[in-house]
């Protein structure tokens, strides 16, 4: 990470906290770029703990080598995909995510886009430029069908928080992991994706990006969605076909509250930019500004449950890498 993100993520305070607990490697020098340099095995030799963040290089073995010492490594960012090479799993390493601190700004984002989504927000607001609507043309939030993809972290909080909203929503669960004992218990029903594309009037997506879930919205089940419907994407942009969905939105059939994009962001002149029914964000529903001190609590945090021998709680295992995020 640079010295301007380890300032924000590790503010002076937690700096403090860790300092209680070890020392730090280079005199905590934030480090950046190669890792295999000689610089940078001079301090990655002295390191038992490695804190990562984005724009982290892959922990290959080449990387390992010149840090004989390390033993864990706790990611300041959620997935740990791009960092955890093999080579970090063959030597056993721990490996922990503070994917549940970002977990929570993601949840309140989408609740938020659900209800302005209930509302229809995207065409009033179009429509207030030529008329102020009547009450009888408003719509509400209360008791609308919303589709929820993936019951991630962040799609399990989504649904806790539609529950506890008591709007009395009819929550449709889709996810292949999840059997329907278990999607009850949450308070949603199962359904195949086909039906919650066709049966949701809020569609929105929480699945990890894999090679399997690539245009799981394509055009077919996007034209299942009914006309009006709107469809929030927290997740990765490639979990829909961009194309499809810029026609259903030309069209003006479909809404779209888009945080993140494929490819991102979308090159110039493109139509999300300017269509009234398209709420186009610049993937900003993560940890942002004054949040990312979230992350650097929970590397604290672990850090702290580490030294006293105890289980990390974001831990991440070689096992479930393949279906996460």
């Amino acid at each position: 990470m640079t010295a301007e993100e380890a300032g924000m993520v590790l503010p002076q305070d937690l700096r403090e906290r860790i300092g209680r607990l070890a020392d730090l490697a280079g005199d905590g020098v934030p480090l950046a770029g190669d890792l295999t340099t000689a610089a940078a095995r001079e301090v990655l030799t002295q390191a038992e703990v490695l804190v990562t963040c984005w724009g982290c290089p892959p922990l290959t073995g080449d990387v390992l080598a010149g840090a004989p010492r390390l033993q864990v490594v706790l990611h300041a960012a959620g997935s740990v995909k791009r960092i955890a090479a093999p080579a970090v799993w063959d030597r056993g390493l721990l490996v922990s995510s503070a994917a549940d601190a970002n977990a929570t700004p993601v949840v309140d984002f989408t609740l938020a886009a659900v209800v302005l989504a209930g509302k229809q927000a995207l065409p009033a607001a179009r429509a207030y430029r030529t008329a102020f609507p009547p009450h009888s043309e408003r719509e509400g939030v209360d008791g609308r069908t919303i589709g929820i993809i993936g019951a991630s972290r962040i799609g399990r909080g989504v649904i806790e928080g539609l529950v506890a909203s008591g709007r009395g929503h009819r929550i449709l669960l889709h996810d292949p992991y999840v059997d329907e004992a278990a999607a009850r218990e949450m308070g949603a029903e199962p359904a195949d994706l086909d039906t919650l594309c066709r049966e949701s009037s809020i569609v929105s997506v929480h699945a990890p990006e894999l090679p399997e879930t690539r245009h799981l919205l394509d055009a077919r089940r996007l034209a299942l969605m009914a006309d009006g419907s709107t469809l929030i994407n927290t997740a990765r942009g490639s979990l829909l076909d961009t194309e499809a969905l810029t026609r259903e939105c030309v069209s003006g059939r479909l809404n779209a509250f888009l945080d993140v994009t494929d490819p991102e962001p979308p090159p110039h002149g493109h139509p999300f930019y300017d269509l009234p029914n398209v709420l186009l964000t610049p993937h900003i529903a993560g940890v942002q500004g004054s949040e990312l001190r979230r992350l650097g609590e929970h590397v604290v945090a672990e850090l702290e449950r580490y030294v006293r021998g105890e289980p990390l709680r974001g831990l991440v295992t070689r096992e479930e890498l393949a279906r996460l995020a």
